[in-house]
């Protein structure tokens, strides 16, 4: 049995503590802000002997041991019916724990903290922001404050009402672009059904290393779970036992190339964890900037260069037929600039999947 299958059940605050991941649907529930998820967690055999901090690292590999190891001290960890305390304590085979996901700052994780958000489009609804590379979309261990999800609940009354105040999706700190947020219950219950059922049309432009070469499009259909040599990372999954990650699928079209580098719009048919990011490093163009998925910092790019370009999905209520477009923001200008590739506005956006 492998470790995913060790987490018994879950609840609460699980999505503000995960790591974000490019397009990934947040899952309904989670009533009130402050509520704390319990993770019910059973020792596997390969794990018999580990200490307490190293087996929560594994099975609950989204965190750092450092935090999980925190929690433990602070008594938030029951094994065999009390408080662990210790993260030295050695585990055995078959033990349950009951860990409490908490955030350790939570007072200060979950208030209002005024900030300018770029607005594209606002009605009693629905908010439409464009998200800045370098923004964190919700408190997580590292990021307690000065998040997307803080600067809701400043920016409306009601958003404190809602779970993770309306956020229906996520994009990476340090990807840029169009973000969707519902701004009443109706509205967030409406957007993450259309997710699920793939009816939101998600598409990001993005510069990536590499000479482009054979069909200008190609269908990525490539499952995506967690790196076994790096709990940091995703990757392609396919084991020899036959199990795989989570199915996934990219398309990809060619916009631009060089002999070193390709502009490409990416359609998401899923939402999966860095799935763009995975998905190019498979076609063996990661992007430029993206040194976790072997990128390397290029013509300026501090960061992965990807930008959620466009969203195209009914509105919410009223069923209106909306589309929302962003621009690139000046470091990706810049860089492809820099990178010989030519860039002509209203001819990409015509190179964006109908």
């Amino acid at each position: 049995m492998g470790l995913a299958a060790q987490i018994i059940s879950t609840g609460g605050l699980g999505a503000a503590l995960a790591q974000s991941g490019e397009g990934e649907p947040v899952a309904p529930g989670d009533e009130m802000l402050l509520d704390v998820e319990t993770r019910h967690l059973e020792v596997p055999a390969e794990m018999h002997g580990w200490r307490a901090d190293q087996a929560l690292a594994h099975l609950i590999p989204e965190l750092s041991r450092s935090y999980l190891k925190q929690l433990i001290v602070e008594g938030a960890a029951v094994l065999r019916g009390a408080p662990l305390r210790k993260a030295s304590v050695h585990l055995a085979v078959g033990d349950r724990l009951a860990v409490e996901l908490r955030p350790t700052q939570q007072a200060q994780a979950f208030v209002p903290q005024a900030m300018a958000l770029d607005v594209v489009f606002e009605d009693a609804h629905l908010l439409v922001i464009h998200k800045p590379a370098g923004l964190v979309v919700h408190p997580a261990a590292g990021h307690w404050t000065g998040t997307l999800l803080n600067g809701l609940l400043a920016h409306h009354a009601g958003a404190a009402g809602l779970p993770r105040a309306g956020i229906v999706h996520r994009l990476d700190k340090d990807t840029s672009g169009l973000m969707l947020v519902g701004k009443s219950r109706p509205a967030v219950e409406a957007l993450t059904r259309a997710i699920a059922a793939r009816e939101v049309d998600r598409q990001y432009l993005a510069l990536a290393h590499g000479a482009w070469l054979g069909e200008s499009e190609k269908v990525v259909d490539q499952p995506i779970g967690r790196d076994v040599h790096n709990r940091l990372r995703m990757a392609v999954v396919r084991h020899a036992d036959g199990s795989t990650g989570k199915p996934a699928q990219t398309t990809v079209r060619l916009l631009e190339g060089t002999q070193d580098a390709c502009l490409v719009v990416c359609k998401l048919h899923t939402g999966r964890t860095h799935q763009i990011r995975v998905h190019m490093a498979w076609l063996q163009h990661p992007l430029v900037g993206d040194t976790v998925y072997g990128g390397r910092p290029k013509w300026g790019m501090a960061r992965q260069a990807l930008h959620a370009a466009r969203l195209r999905l009914s509105h919410p209520i009223t069923g209106e037929a909306l589309v929302f477009r962003s621009p690139l923001p000046q470091d990706m200008l810049n860089a492809l600039g820099q990178s010989g590739l030519r860039y002509n506005g209203p001819r990409v956006d015509g190179g964006f999947f109908e």
